[in-house]
C-alpha cells in the first residue's frame, strides 16, 4: 500500500479494470511502479480504494503485455528492461521499420499518409503539454499504422509486441528536461519526407529517430530498470 497517487478511477464509460490497467500503465511510465520490485493485488487496491478483483484483472493484462511478471503468493513482479535487451529491440526495430518506411513512401497513397498528420501533431502536443500517456499513445498509433500501410500484419504484431516490451520507465525526468520534444517533431518531418517522395531521406530519417528514442535512455541518468 502507499505506493501510488490517488486516481479518481471511476466513470461511467469505462470498465473499472480497464481504468486500473490504465493507472497502472501511467504509474510505470512515471517510476511510482519500479522494475524489479513486486506489488500485490490488495495493497495497490487499498491505494485505488477498489476491491482487488479488478486490480488482479489488470495486471494479468499488463502480463500479457509483458509488463509485469506473475509471482506466486505474492504478486507481480515489474519486469525489468536491461541495456542490452534495448540495443537488441532496438535493432530488430530498425531493421524493420527503416527499409518498410522507404516501401510505403514509394507505394502507399498520398491520403493514407496524410491521414496520419492529426496523429503527428497530437504527438508532439503531448509531449508539449507533458501528457505522457497521451504521447505514448499517439506515438504507439503513428507507427503502428504507418506500418500498416504494408498489408503485413504480422509484422505490425511484431513491432507492436516489440514496442511493448522496450517502452520507457521513469519518462518523467525525459519529459521535464524537454527531451520528448524534439522526438515527437520528427514523425512530423518524417511524413513531410514521405509525402515528399523522398524515400531514402524517410529512410534516414526514420533510422535518426529509431537511435534518438534509444539515446533517451543513455540521458535519463540511469539504467533501464532504475538499476
Amino acid at each position: 500500500m502507499g505506493h501510488l497517487k490517488q486516481r479518481n478511477l471511476v466513470t461511467a464509460s469505462e470498465r473499472l479494470r480497464d481504468q486500473v490497467a490504465h493507472a497502472l500503465r501511467a504509474a510505470l511510465i512515471s517510476g511510482e511502479l519500479r522494475p524489479g520490485q513486486v506489488y500485490s493485488a490488495p495493497g495497490l487496491a487499498e491505494d485505488f480504494g477498489i476491491s482487488a478483483t479488478p486490480v488482479r484483472e489488470a495486471m494479468l493484462d499488463l502480463a500479457r503485455e509483458g509488463l509485469v511478471e506473475p509471482v506466486r503468493n505474492k504478486g507481480f513482479r515489474v519486469t525489468e528492461v536491461n541495456e542490452r535487451d534495448l540495443d537488441q529491440y532496438t535493432e530488430i526495430r530498425t531493421l524493420i521499420e527503416v527499409p518498410m518506411t522507404g516501401r510505403i513512401t514509394r507505394t502507399a497513397a498520398r491520403e493514407d499518409l496524410e491521414a496520419l498528420r492529426p496523429v503527428a501533431e497530437e504527438i508532439v502536443r503531448a509531449a508539449r503539454e507533458h501528457d505522457l500517456i497521451g504521447y505514448l499513445e499517439a506515438d504507439r498509433q503513428f507507427h503502428l499504422t504507418l506500418l500498416a500501410l504494408s498489408g503485413n500484419e504480422r509484422l505490425v504484431e511484431t513491432v507492436s509486441d516489440l514496442r511493448k516490451r522496450s517502452r520507457l520507465y521513469g519518462l518523467t525526468a525525459l519529459d521535464e528536461r524537454g527531451e520528448l520534444i524534439p522526438s515527437a517533431e520528427e514523425h512530423l518531418e518524417l511524413l513531410d519526407l514521405m509525402l515528399a517522395g523522398d524515400a531514402k531521406g524517410a529512410e534516414k530519417c526514420m533510422k535518426r529517430h529509431l537511435g534518438h528514442v534509444r539515446s533517451l535512455w543513455a540521458k535519463n541518468g540511469e539504467r533501464p530498470g532504475g538499476a
